[in-house]
C-alpha cells in the first residue's frame, strides 16, 4: 500500500518502521521537510518526507498521529481525501479537539471522506514497535462504520505483527475505544505497572 503518515513522533515513527518492514511505501507528511521529528526515518528505503498535501495526494491510506487537540486542524490541512482511507491513532482522553468528544468525529466533520477508522490508539508505541510478548502476539482493536477502512486497518495491524484486530463496532464506539485506551494508560502510568503491558482477547 501507499501510506501517508501525518505525525512522525513516537506513534507515527513506530508505525512507519512496522509498515516499512512489511513492504509498504511510506510518505511522511510534514510541515517542514528540512527539519522534523523522526527525520532519520527517511534513511529507510521507500520512506520519503513530503508536504502534508503532497503525501496525502500520493497515498491510498492516511494515518493521523498528531496531537489530539489538533485533530480538526490537521483534517482540514489534508485537502481532498475523497476515495481515501483515514486511520485515526489519536486519543482525546485528556485534551479534546474543540467541540468534539473524540478525535475521529473531529476528523469526519472536517474532511470529505467517510472512510475513517480509529485504530492503533489503544496501546503504547512500544507495543507497536514490538507486539510480541514471549512468543505471543498481542491484539489490536478498531472502531468505525467504514467496512473498507476496517479491512485496511486490520491488514495493517496484521502486517505490523499483531495477532488480530478486533472490531469494537461503528462510529458510535469512537468514545468507547478511546476510553479503552485510557484503561491502558491508567494501568501503565497511573497505576505504575509500566509501559510493557498489553491486552489480548481470549476465547473459550
Amino acid at each position: 500500500m501507499t501510506i501517508a503518515i501525518i505525525g512522525s513522533g513516537n506513534v507515527g515513527g513506530a508505525l512507519t518502521k512496522r509498515f516499512w518492514a512489511a513492504g509498504h511505501q511510506i510518505y511522511l507528511g510534514v510541515r517542514n521537510i528540512n527539519e522534523f521529528k523522526g527525520s532519520e526515518l527517511v534513511a529507510l528505503k521507500n520512506v520519503t518526507a513530503q508536504s502534508i498535501t503532497e503525501a496525502v495526494q500520493n497515498a491510498e491510506v492516511i494515518v493521523l498521529a498528531a496531537p489530539a487537540q489538533l485533530a480538526a486542524e490537521v483534517a482540514k490541512s489534508l485537502g481532498d481525501v475523497s476515495g481515501k482511507i483515514i486511520i485515526d491513532t489519536m486519543n482525546a482522553v485528556f485534551v479534546k479537539p474543540p467541540g468534539f468528544t473524540n478525535t475521529a468525529d473531529a476528523i469526519l466533520a472536517n474532511c470529505n471522506t467517510t472512510d475513517v477508522v480509529k485504530c492503533f490508539n489503544n496501546t503504547g508505541f512500544e507495543n507497536m514497535t514490538n507486539p510480541d510478548y514471549n512468543g505471543t502476539a498481542i491484539d489490536m482493536f478498531m472502531a468505525g462504520d467504514s467496512t473498507k477502512g476496517k479491512a485496511v486497518a486490520k491488514q495493517l495491524a496484521l502486517d505490523a505483527g499483531f495477532a488480530d484486530c478486533i472490531d469494537f463496532g461503528g462510529n458510535n464506539k469512537f468514545d468507547l475505544i478511546e476510553q479503552f485506551a485510557l484503561c491502558w494508560i491508567n494501568l501503565a502510568m497511573m497505576q505504575k505497572m509500566g509501559r510493557g503491558i498489553a491486552f489480548k482477547m481470549l476465547k473459550r
